[in-house]
């Protein structure tokens, strides 16, 4: 009896114990930490503009990171979306400015568009036999390509404010929280249950794992990674509809060093290089961490350097813990 009972307790510890990891509760300590030295450090960081603007900027980061977890979980990656946000960017604002579509139909372009840009990546890891990086690093280009030739050399002036409840201002705030933020986050528990209590979802983790075990198993492998990027490239066309939220001015660098920020918030927040595990929340407060990181050095006044210096200590240190961690799993 007494067994029996124990048993239950174990079962009902389960759900509570893989809802929350390791390396997650490490950066919500580090996180608050940080927090606590900048609120002391400086006189802005808690003000209610630089926190509003902070979960702004970090949430396009976040939106295409909810993706990237699902493709890197797979065992790819794919870092062609800074490039991806520039086509999206680019498209849709003309398309504002120039046809006048008013918010849903904007979206709704901006999400297609994302979309087969998704479906283009996927296709060609799942089909053509080569490394998700080598495929996506050649998309980078070719998307980048594609989105200078639509700039037209020339950057987008007098786009509407069409997006402006998405925007940074106050029009896209709802009680003094950005509406972008917000909607990160229903989507970010969205894709969290989906990844941990559907069955389509959990196939994401078994491709990572072992792809030729997943595809014994039933599982369709190639179609579930097309599935991983085709999402990702639908965050790709959100996060670029986000960006262009205040209007006026779209740049010819739109989206640049985009992809490094999604792949650190991703990676630091405990998701696997190599595939098989990780969750959506570590990339909620990964991206959160790379926010603040980026904040505090503005407003301690340091070279903006420094931010990339921060973030490639950040992924390399993730990294070699994430290796440690496997080595060690499979000397068990």
């Amino acid at each position: 009896m007494a067994i029996m009972t124990e048993t239950i307790a174990a079962r009902r510890k389960r759900p509570v114990a893989r809802a929350i990891e390791g390396q997650e509760l490490a950066l919500i300590v580090v996180l608050a930490a940080l927090w606590v030295v900048l609120s002391i450090t400086t006189t802005t960081f808690l003000t209610s503009s630089n926190l509003s603007n902070l979960l702004y900027s970090v949430a396009p980061i976040a939106i295409i990171g909810i993706g990237m977890t699902a493709v890197i979980v797979t065992g790819g990656i794919d870092v062609s979306v800074g490039s991806g946000v520039a086509v999206v960017m680019v498209v849709v604002a003309k398309a504002i400015r120039d046809s006048g579509l008013s918010f849903f139909p904007a979206l709704a372009l901006g999400l297609a568009v994302g979309l087969v840009l998704g479906i283009i990546n996927g296709v060609l890891v799942s089909y053509g036999g080569i490394h998700p990086i080598i495929v996506t690093f050649g998309t980078l280009n070719l998307f980048r390509f594609l989105a200078l030739r639509l700039f037209e050399n020339k950057q987008i002036t007098g786009v509407p404010d069409t997006f402006s409840v998405l925007g940074g201002g106050k029009d896209g705030e709802t009680l003094g929280i950005p509406n972008a933020w917000l909607l990160t986050m229903v989507l970010a528990a969205l894709m969290w249950c989906y990844m941990r209590f559907w069955a389509t979802g959990r196939h994401w983790y078994a491709l990572g794992n072992d792809a030729a075990a997943a595809r014994l198993a039933g599982i369709q492998v190639k179609w579930r990674t097309i599935a991983a990027y085709a999402l990702t490239g639908v965050f790709v066309g959100l996060a670029g509809c986000v960006l262009i939220g205040s209007g006026g001015l779209v740049q010819q660098n739109a989206g640049s060093g985009l992809e490094l920020r999604v792949i650190a918030a991703v990676v630091i927040g405990g998701t696997s290089i190599l595939g098989g595990r990780g969750s959506v929340l570590g990339t909620l407060l990964g991206a959160l961490l790379v926010g603040t990181v980026t904040s505090a050095i503005t407003l301690l006044g340091w070279r903006s350097d420094l931010i990339e210096l921060f973030i490639g200590v950040f992924i390399l240190i993730a990294v070699g813990v994430d290796l440690v961690r496997e080595r060690r799993r499979r000397a068990r």
